[in-house]
């Protein structure tokens, strides 16, 4: 009987390792496909730049703006006003000073501001003459600064010269055209924090931008106008 029970035992064990082996068999799934190959990156031969820009416009472009003649015209009046008020002084010193020497009283030292007389030659046509420069001068300052003002700087057509618009006296535009090798930017845009000076082959001044003005065309102005050169 116990060999029986024995028997039975050891067939239903191999049983259930077969039916549990073939059920483990039928849900796992069998894996076919392959894995995805690894893919090298293409590189390409080209060699144009990622900022490459062509300056052969095929019209005119304005690179750089500032509208501000308010300022301007404020400005050329104050100058014709400051002029206007040194010029009736050297007048007045070289028509009013009158000849007046010091007369010294015995015993007595003059400080020596005492013993200037304004109406002699040397000191009337000094004084007049320094008024009189004082006033020019301002004016000069003033004009100067105004015509060197850039109020549009653009590239011509073919992208071979650029022409300056500035700001003039009695609100009257400026225009001059020059060849591209011909200027040079002494700082570039970004450099730049009030002012960007250009300098013009055979110009005494510097032309400036303002740079609370608005740049166009920043990135044809640096490959053209904002190119610094040996002229």
């Amino acid at each position: 009987m116990s060999n029986l029970v024995n028997f039975a035992l050891r067939h239903g064990a191999n049983f259930l390792k077969r039916h549990t082996l073939q059920s483990l068999r039928c849900t796992v799934p069998v894996i076919t496909h392959k894995l995805p190959a690894i893919v090298a990156p293409i590189r390409t031969n080209s060699t144009k730049a990622a900022f490459d820009v062509s300056t052969n416009v095929s019209k005119d472009v304005v690179l750089f703006k500032y509208e501000n003649p308010r300022f301007y015209k404020m400005l050329n009046f104050f100058g014709i006003c400051q002029f206007v008020f040194w010029t009736y002084l050297s007048h007045f010193a070289f028509t009013t000073l009158k000849d007046a020497p010091v007369v010294e009283k015995p015993g007595e030292e003059l400080k020596w501001y005492q013993r200037i007389n304004l109406g002699d030659n040397k000191y009337k046509n000094g004084i007049t003459f320094c008024c009189f420069m004082i006033g020019y001068g301002i004016l000069f300052a003033v004009w100067m600064f105004t015509l060197r003002s850039v109020r549009f700087l653009i590239l011509r057509k073919g992208g071979k010269s650029v022409s300056f618009v500035t700001y003039g006296p009695f609100n009257r535009n400026r225009i001059m055209t020059v060849p591209l090798n011909c200027i040079s930017a002494e700082e570039s845009r970004e450099m730049a924090r009030v002012q960007l000076p250009i300098k013009v082959r055979d110009k005494a001044l510097y032309y400036v931008l303002d740079m609370r003005g608005e740049f166009r065309n920043p990135q044809l102005f640096d490959y053209t106008a904002g190119l610094k050169r040996r002229i």
